[in-house]
């Protein structure tokens, strides 16, 4: 009567032992590695596998092995010490081509690995490491962008030859003003044909036709988007840069970054990076207003001459450039930073640009040889030129920036540029640091708290409901394994929400078998024979049981939905514990049973506390 089919026991088996396979690598524990990877068209292959190997037996760092891993290089050190030893030895050898990471290493077998059988990510919280929660400034990256719409009409109209009386900005809006209508009528047809994502209006304003170019709300809610979708692209960039494992960066709400380095060792070279968010332009300096023995300082105390805007070099020198741009840094390709050598040996960054960019410094500099280009640093909301060197020939898609004072500054502008612009300016409103002691310390009262909070569990069960409290203990511990091995499967990361939920699921789970028990404990009352109260009793229940996860799971599908954060991850850990604790109550508790009493055609006694039947006389 209460026998499982063969197939079950199957599926019960291959369960505990693929999941007992996929938790087991959460045991080992980490040990301190340094991750090589190349950047851009630097590989990693067994050649630098070599030359790593024989660093490291040159600076006399012992290690426990260099392996190669798909696209990186990884060496396991004994001790944190060795590991940042054998970090600044990597990176002095290899150069800016590549980047040395500090990481933990899984200390499970290479047949573990080999399976993908991989321990669950520590989060931040677990971890240690910073946070950072970026807000975007979507106003100016409405602003460049009329910006640029003024530009691009401008030079549209003066491509195609129609004759214009002005152009300007007024709020959010371009407006071309033009004497004759048939002038008018021309720079519509081009400006409809170009722009089919502004709304264009003309209008007669006295003896003027005026023509307005707007821009369309769908048009600013996509211009927006991509704004901090470019802005979180290139904030990955950086932090890939700066050599951190594991790393998250995502949107959180319409107008905010997350950041978070788990396992950083060095905070504060990871604020000023991406802290950091600056934009880069290339615009020409207005020489004529410093001609005839003039100089820029005229204009200290005065606004700046129209169409262009007043700077300030590192030097404190005043700079009026142009308010047009040449090149931004989104077609920055590459940049590296060097020596001039024909120029006393001071530090410079060589730069290279994508085919646009290229086509775009071309073409500006063919006519302006002898003149300055000012490469400016927005940070913030203010500009500061880097440098305004003089342009000695036409420049193309590779040319060099001098004028830097200290190569430490050379090699974090190169960094910058080659992480891209930015489409918006942006600003830490919130940053955290959180040690790896106290990370350390997260894990033990994690740990803790399950443990005792399982153990509390068991003499519960057990004292209450004897040995059918054994098989409920027996089925919880199986859903904790199941459990961890779905995370460490989904190489989920874990946090302390994580752990709170999994402390959850304990209680969800032993509840379903509260249920049952309790289910077949009335059928014994109600004078049920005990094999048919186990089935009855585990039949009944099994609705109750899902009735209950499902509306659980709603909830916990909703936090999955619209949550963020520490909320969402919950939500993950939350959701795959209902699932998991329907199983192991139903499937795998009730396969215990009938292996225990599946055997005993005519059963006496069912041990399940204060209720033990006895078979009566007509029996």
């Amino acid at each position: 009567m209460n026998k499982y089919p063969a197939w079950k026991y199957a599926l019960i088996t291959i369960a505990l032992v693929v999941s007992f396979l996929y938790t087991v690598p959460n045991l080992f524990g980490e040990s301190p590695a340094v991750q090589v990877s190349g950047l851009r068209t630097n590989k990693v292959d067994a050649g630098l596998q070599t030359k790593v190997a024989d660093t490291l037996k040159t600076a006399n760092l012992a290690n426990e092995g260099v392996e190669l891993q798909g696209e990186t290089l990884r060496v396991k050190f004994k001790d944190t010490d060795t590991q940042f030893k054998g970090r600044d030895a990597i990176q002095s050898a290899l150069g800016e081509g590549y980047v040395a990471a500090l990481f933990n290493l899984s200390n499970s077998p290479a047949w573990l690995s080999k399976i993908n059988a991989l321990p669950m990510y520590l989060g931040l919280d677990l971890r240690g490491g910073v946070h950072f929660l970026m807000q975007v400034d979507m106003k100016t990256a409405i602003d460049k962008a009329v910006d640029r719409y003024q530009a691009e009409a401008r030079a549209l109209l003066r491509d195609k030859k129609i004759f214009y009386s002005g152009i300007s900005r007024d709020g959010n809006n371009v407006i071309v003003r033009f004497k004759e209508r048939t002038e008018a009528d021309k720079g519509l047809k081009e400006l409809n044909a170009q722009y089919n994502d502004l709304l264009i209006r003309d209008a007669n304003r006295g003896d003027e036709i005026v023509v307005t170019l707007t821009m369309k709300p769908e048009t600013a809610f996509k211009l927006q988007e991509a704004a901090l979708q470019q802005n979180i692209t290139a904030l990955r960039k950086r932090v890939n840069e700066l050599g951190v494992s594991e790393p998250i960066v995502q949107q959180q709400g319409s107008d905010r970054i997350l950041i978070q380095l788990a396992g950083v060792t060095d905070p504060t070279r990871a604020k000023d990076v991406i802290g950091r968010t600056a934009t880069l332009e290339f615009r020409m300096v207005a020489e004529e207003y410093a001609s005839g023995g003039r100089s820029f300082e005229q204009y200290r105390n005065e606004p700046a001459p129209f169409n262009t805007e007043k700077m300030i070099d590192e030097r404190g020198q005043v700079v009026i450039v142009r308010k047009a741009v040449i090149v931004s840094g989104d077609k920055v390709t590459d940049a590296q930073p060097g020596f001039d050598t024909q120029g006393g040996n001071k530090p410079n960054v060589s730069i290279r640009l994508d085919g646009v960019g290229g086509r775009a410094m071309t073409l500006a500099t063919r006519e302006n040889v002898g003149k300055n280009m000012a490469v400016v640093l927005i940070e913030k909301g203010k500009p500061e030129v880097l440098s305004w060197p003089t342009i000695q020939s036409e420049l193309g898609a590779s040319f060099q920036i001098t004028g830097i004072t200290s190569s430490l500054e050379a090699k974090n502008l190169a960094l910058l540029m080659r992480a891209g612009a930015l489409a918006a300016p942006m600003e830490i409103i919130e940053e955290r640091t959180i040690g790896p002691s106290l990370g350390a310390e997260n894990i033990e009262k994690g740990k803790n708290s399950l443990l005792f909070g399982f153990a509390l569990i068991t003499v519960f069960m057990v004292v209450y409901y004897a040995l059918f409290g054994v098989v409920s203990v027996v089925s919880l511990a199986a859903n904790l394994l199941f459990l961890i091995a779905l995370l460490s499967m989904l190489q989920a990361t874990l946090t302390l929400p994580g752990i709170a939920a999994i402390a959850l699921t304990l209680g969800m789970a032993i509840d379903a078998n509260v249920l049952i028990n309790e289910r077949i404990r009335e059928e014994l009352r109600n004078g049920m024979s005990p094999q048919m109260a186990i089935q009855v009793g585990y039949d009944r229940a099994l609705d109750t049981i899902i009735d209950s996860n499902i509306t659980t799971l709603i909830a916990g599908m909703a936090l999955l939905i619209w949550g963020s954060g520490p909320v969402r991850g919950f939500a993950v850990v939350h959701c795959l514990g209902i699932l998991t604790s329907i199983f192991s109550a139903v499937m795998v508790s009730r396969g215990i049973v009938n292996l225990i009493y599946g055997g005993k055609k005519k059963a006496m006694t069912l041990s399940i506390g204060d209720v033990k039947w006895v078979k009566s006389v007509k029996a």
